[in-house]
């Protein structure tokens, strides 16, 4: 096990923990052409998947269709929740954002913009390290370690990531019907800046946020349910789907620990009535109240999505280990997902 020594967002030192998880590697594609798989603590780097060695190699075409990347933030703070990603399909990219006012409980932005055939309008980062933008129509976003700045007709946004009280999930393995996938997953992360919609501004200051890079060859047909929530005090990332188990993980008290598979127990056909969501290790058992969601479903013929992304919050309870304390969770804010993709 490695140590972790940390400070939390509000500038407090936290006590030395102990991960449970081995350090990431350099590089995500090893020297010999094998991804390293499994679930690591640290940085997600070298997503180089032209570098694969059989059994997992594949011709330049066929990684060129399969190949997906989506980098996103959301942003809690005490009267707003927004979600910004954007999507490199391969054949084109796309993007989002939504804004929620936590007081009113108005969605007071949400939109999505496409870009140009192939990559003309965003670039997304080739590993955990970099920024990702995107540009078209007036809508300009830039998203990295460090902050997000969107630029949009209905929504503006100027974020500042601090340091984060855990180190980063970095998850890779096998798909199938595709090749190989690594994510990274970042909660707590300190934030400053400002919201601007057109019913005002909203500080941002003592809010956290938390980032999502995704990078793989995936199947034609992908579908998951995904569970998030995060605080400067303990977070989660659940995924039921494609992946596995594989991205499930607790952060708790400046620890990052791997949770077992996920299950989810909500309408399908009405995402606004309540969630259970509970891992099969009996580390996590949660009840997921939502309060508004984004829609969307597209049909492009060859490609088509059904997507639904609720926002709310989460209680319930939480531990590290089967045989550790509870630890009691009250309103976190978070969001769940439900999606299915033929691309």
């Amino acid at each position: 096990m490695r140590n972790f020594i940390a400070r939390s967002p509000r500038g407090t030192r936290v006590n030395t923990v102990h991960a449970l998880l081995p350090p990431a590697p350099e590089r995500i594609v090893g020297a010999d052409g094998a991804p390293v798989l499994g679930r690591h603590a640290g940085i997600l780097r070298g997503c180089d998947w032209e570098r694969l060695a059989p059994p997992h190699a594949r011709n330049a075409l066929w990684r060129r269709l399969h190949h997906k990347r989506w980098h996103y933030a959301a942003l809690s703070a005490e009267r707003m929740f927004c979600a910004v990603a954007v999507v490199d399909l391969g054949w084109m990219t796309t993007c989002f954002a939504w804004a929620f006012e936590r007081d009113d409980g108005d969605m007071l932005a949400n939109f999505s913009q496409d870009g140009w055939p192939g990559r003309l309008s965003a670039t997304l980062a080739r590993d955990a390290r970099g920024n990702s933008t995107f540009s078209r129509r007036g809508v300009f976003i830039d998203l990295g370690p460090a902050g997000l700045s969107l630029r949009s007709p209905w929504l503006e946004i100027d974020a500042c990531f601090g340091t984060a009280p855990a180190p980063s999930l970095v998850a890779c393995g096998l798909v199938q019907g595709g090749a190989v996938h690594a994510t990274q997953k970042t909660g707590g992360l300190a934030l400053e800046g400002e919201v601007r919609t057109w019913r005002g501004e909203y500080p941002l200051h003592g809010g956290t946020a938390s980032i999502d890079y995704s990078n793989g060859l995936l199947a034609r047909r992908t579908a998951w349910r995904w569970a998030s929530g995060h605080d400067a005090e303990l977070g989660f990332n659940l995924q039921a789907g494609y992946f596995g188990a594989n991205e499930n993980a607790l952060w708790l008290d400046g620890g990052l620990f791997p949770l077992a598979p996920a299950r989810f127990i909500h309408n399908a056909d009405d995402p606004l009535e309540p969630w259970r969501v509970f891992t099969e290790d009996d580390c996590l058992d949660l009840v997921f109240t939502p309060l508004a969601a984004r829609r969307e479903a597209r049909d492009l013929r060859i490609a088509a999505s059904r997507y639904v992304q609720p926002f709310g919050t989460f209680s319930g309870w939480v531990r590290s280990t089967p045989d550790a304390p509870k630890r009691m969770v009250t309103r976190l804010a978070g969001v769940t997902e439900q999606h299915f993709a033929r691309w």
